[in-house]
């Protein structure tokens, strides 16, 4: 599936000024970057020939030299926790929080991913609440309603990155997935930035279940927070 750029303007929020970029995929699904400090790359300037070996040599002596490497966060839409500050999940502090840390550093992007509930669509998302209501941990939800765990992709990435000429991140992020994800299709990630924020009584158990279940690393950050908290 291809992703095409199709506009950008400012956009100033609560935590600082960002430029917001608009994407769309061949079936017409949108997705969102914000960024700060990084410019849009002219795209008559990029072809598919590949680079010499000696900027092949020289690409992180450069990078690391020229430009700060960027603080990026993955993040996938969650209407429950983004917009309605749900306790459910911890989603809209991840988001506020990553949004903050940019601001702060003054160079890297959010990619909103038009997502919702790790890719089951918001109505499937609260079938799956219904579930874990009684008793279902959020795993086991959606694989009760004949759905996968995750069904996410980030396919979207490169092009959008690629927009603002990035290929090289530190990323905000606690799931290897997106780790790995990216350094198969050539983006460095020099460093994983982990994000525990949000931790309460109700997403104790989510959170739990995404450390133990899904591969999420919160082993550390996770237990002293769900600690301070009680």
């Amino acid at each position: 599936m291809s992703y095409q750029f199709i506009t950008s303007a400012k956009l100033p929020t609560r935590h600082g000024e960002f430029d917001i970029h608009i994407f769309e995929n061949d079936e017409g699904q949108e997705h969102v970057m914000l960024t700060v400090g990084l410019a849009a790359v002219d795209q008559t300037d990029i072809t598919d020939s590949l680079p010499s070996p000696d900027a092949l040599l020289n690409k992180e002596e450069n990078t690391l030299s020229e430009h700060p490497i960027p603080l990026i966060r993955i993040h996938s839409e969650c209407l429950t926790g983004d917009a309605f500050s749900s306790l459910k999940c911890d989603c809209g502090p991840q988001l506020n929080t990553a949004m903050e840390a940019i601001q702060k550093t003054g160079c890297g992007a959010i990619l909103y991913l038009r997502q919702e509930g790790r890719g089951i669509g918001l109505t499937n998302k609260i079938r799956a609440y219904a579930l874990q209501d009684q008793g279902h941990d959020t795993l086991d939800a959606n694989l009760m309603l004949g759905l996968p765990a995750d069904a996410r992709i980030y396919d979207m990435c490169g092009p959008m990155l690629a927009h603002v000429g990035v290929d090289a991140v530190r990323l905000i992020t606690n799931n290897p997935n997106k780790v790995a994800y990216l350094t198969e299709h050539g983006i460095d990630v020099i460093e994983r930035v982990p994000l525990v924020v949000g931790v309460n009584d109700m997403n104790a158990e989510y959170l739990a279940t995404k450390r133990d279940r899904m591969g999420h690393l919160l082993d550390k950050d996770f237990n002293t927070a769900l600690h301070l908290n009680k």
